[in-house]
């Protein structure tokens, strides 16, 4: 097999380039007729022009020769459909070379990688189905009834991958699985869930609810339903937000679930849907709370942050780990991190 060609490939759909606009973009020194004969595998370039792709592709050389395929499947994703299929196929390939690395990491330092899902053959039908969902998942995780410190990197110690990626498309995650039922996978959109950590941890949350949740069967709009309200379960169990409002309560104040929000990393607004879910509030005063809250123009930017870390350096620690432990080479290292050996060096004290 040609796994040049392959690569190359996939390295110019992740820059969004035609085989003109890479042509272009390195000044014609290769033609388009030229690259097109290099991704069928017609011919096999030489070192000089593997050298002008990668530094054009922003690839190391070395990423052409990899033999690893991975396979993500975003056909029946109703979101990603949606998009131009030269967005779709950028993303796809960052995802690819982004958890490629990822995985044989994973693999050089012998980690188990194998997902199982904790909440299979639990049907959900109803608000309480999801409650039981949750809970369950957070005594199988270990997790008790205190605030989720770090979303992104709990996910990622239970085997479940997340991968942010900027988009100027409008959404702001999406879940599949990779090499079949294989691997889970969450892309995040970083351009919209950057400056927003609380709506980062309900969305990484609510895409965990699609890949293990018994929701498929459902219709669409009862899916996302269900998905929102496991991401909130999740967030703050339920006796949990009983006791933080004192049972059940005719109005709330904005200070109250600006404090909540601060502890629990979890919106104002979610917080007060949430209460209506549980029957602590009314579906009349969700309605004027939502009211006030959009006539203060606090549906899109909440008065108060949530200032907690959303983020895993769960990749970084074991590069480190396998570099310190000599089962990679530092230039081996700056290989999985896609850098040149020269700027990991700078940007790395390595012993």
């Amino acid at each position: 097999m040609n796994y040049f060609a392959t690569r190359l490939k996939s390295a110019r759909l992740m820059n969004g380039l035609s085989l003109q606009g890479l042509a272009d973009k390195i000044n014609n020194r290769i033609t388009k007729q030229s690259l097109s004969k290099y991704e069928l595998g017609q011919v096999i370039p030489d070192s000089e022009i593997i050298g002008i792709l990668s530094e054009a592709l922003g690839v190391r050389p070395d990423y052409f020769f990899s033999d690893q395929v991975l396979e993500i499947d975003i056909k029946e994703n109703p979101r990603i459909s949606q998009f131009p299929a030269k967005e779709r196929s950028r993303i796809v390939e960052i995802a690819k070379d982004e958890l490629g690395r990822y995985l044989e990491l994973e693999q050089i330092l012998g980690i188990e990688t194998q997902f199982v899902n904790p909440l299979q053959n639990m049907p959900i039908r109803s608000q309480d189905d999801i409650e039981k969902a949750a809970e369950a998942l957070r005594d199988i995780w270990g997790l008790g009834s205190d605030a989720l410190s770090n979303v992104i990197e709990l996910l990622e110690d239970h085997h479940v991958k997340v991968l942010e990626i900027d988009s100027s498309e409008e959404f702001d995650g999406f879940s599949t699985w990779v090499n079949g039922k294989s691997i889970p996978l969450i892309v995040l959109n970083k351009a919209k869930l950057s400056e927003v950590t609380d709506r980062k941890r309900f969305t990484a949350l609510h895409e965990l609810a699609h890949l293990i949740l018994d929701v498929n069967q459902l219709p669409e709009k009862e899916k996302e339903k269900y998905c929102h309200a496991f991401a909130t379960a999740m967030l703050i169990p339920r006796e949990t937000l009983r006791n933080e409002l004192g049972g059940n309560r005719s109005k709330l104040s904005f200070q109250e679930l600006a404090a909540i929000k601060q502890q629990y990393g979890i919106s104002m607004q979610a917080i007060v849907y949430r209460a209506k879910d549980l029957k602590l509030i009314s579906e009349n005063y969700l309605r004027q709370f939502y009211m006030v809250f959009n006539q203060l123009g606090y549906r899109q930017h909440e008065p108060v942050d949530y200032k907690g870390q959303e983020s895993s350096n769960r990749f970084s620690q074991l590069l480190f780990r396998a570099l310190a432990e000599n089962f990679i080479s530092i230039s081996k290292a700056a290989s999985l991190k896609n850098q040149k050996l020269a700027e990991f060096r700078k940007e790395n004290l390595v012993i």
